[in-house]
């Protein structure tokens, strides 16, 4: 199994990116990775001799500032659509970036290409919730505007993905709408519900935004503008929740002494709403897996989006994705 990463994306390109590949490398013997971007700025982190790591030299790298579809146009030798190039022309089997978000989506539709059937790729992070299971919430922001065969095909899609990747058997999928009866919500929204029943997946009707953390469904299907607003309000949230109780623990010596007795179960709190630990976001709809690591991924961010990266390979998710497709036309 070979994994192209795009050394150079990302806040912490390319000294953590290179760690995490290494230690995924480490753990999993299956997998060959191609590490694609400077050469000699990989090398200073890259301590690893094994020769299931390559190296893909380039000078040419996308910018977070760069206009999406403009820089994968222009930049045909830029680490990341190199990285693209690699699993379109079958030299990798899937590819990993934590650069441009727009950019990735750009050269995953432009360079590897759509499956046969799918109007709209969807862009899916798999999000932590109280009882540590996660779900995955498709569409955060690939398309903003959606119809409901779009969304219908994110449903089917994410029950693919909840199945074969995360082992959930027979995942629940919920549309997230603003209240749970069927006639909620807008035009697009009553229409997919329509949809949705008819469709061969476990639907369980509407959601609302409030019980996403507490497990409610395993798959939930909105449009790409309301799933990226839900998307940062939950990072937002956890982040300013964890700076608020790091400044209440610390404010006197009390409270000092209670944190000392806590730390053990507020670092156990801290790993099950941590993004990490569930990979990257997976651009459903193409024709191998494309994942979007987050732009801030550490090591193990990275150590776990190969590994999510890994299972989707193993798991042939995108050519499962297109057989369902083909069963329901």
């Amino acid at each position: 199994m070979k994994i192209a990463i795009d050394a150079m994306g990302g806040d912490n390109a390319p000294e953590e990116i290179v760690h995490g590949a290494m230690k995924a490398a480490l753990d999993f013997n299956d997998i060959e990775i191609t590490l694609v971007g400077n050469e000699d700025e990989i090398r200073k982190y890259l301590t690893s001799n094994d020769d299931r790591i390559q190296v893909l030299h380039t000078n040419e790298m996308i910018l977070g500032t760069d206009e999406p579809v403009r820089a994968v146009r222009r930049k045909k030798q830029a680490s990341m659509v190199l990285a693209a190039q690699l699993v379109a022309d079958g030299k990798a089997d899937a590819c990993i970036s934590a650069g441009n978000t727009g950019a990735l989506m750009a050269a995953g539709l432009f360079v590897v290409g759509r499956i046969e059937g799918i109007e709209r790729p969807a862009l899916a992070p798999t999000l932590p919730t109280i009882g540590g299971e996660g779900f995955l919430l498709l569409d955060v922001g690939a398309n903003v505007d959606a119809k409901p065969e779009h969304l219908t095909q994110y449903a089917l899609m994410g029950a693919i993905y909840a199945e074969k990747v995360r082992g959930v058997k027979n995942p629940r999928v919920g549309l997230l709408n603003i209240g749970t009866e069927e006639k909620k919500g807008s035009e697009l929204t009553k229409d997919t519900f329509t949809k949705l029943q008819q469709a061969d997946i476990n639907f369980i009707g509407n959601v609302e935004a409030r019980d996403l953390l507490n497990g409610v469904a395993d798959v939930v299907v909105t449009d790409g503008f309301t799933g990226n607003m839900v998307l940062k309000t939950i990072e937002g949230t956890a982040m300013s929740l964890f700076k608020m109780l790091k400044t209440a623990m610390t404010s006197n010596l009390k409270s000092k002494l209670a944190a000392a007795v806590l730390k053990p179960d507020l670092k156990e709190l801290k790993g099950k709403m941590d993004y990490s630990e569930y990979g990257g976001a997976a651009l459903f709809g193409l024709k191998a897996p494309v994942i979007k690591a987050h732009g801030s991924s550490d090591r193990n961010a990275l150590y776990s989006a190969v590994k999510q990266t890994r299972i989707m390979v193993e798991h042939e998710v995108a050519e499962k994705v297109k057989a369902s497709l083909e069963i329901q036309s």
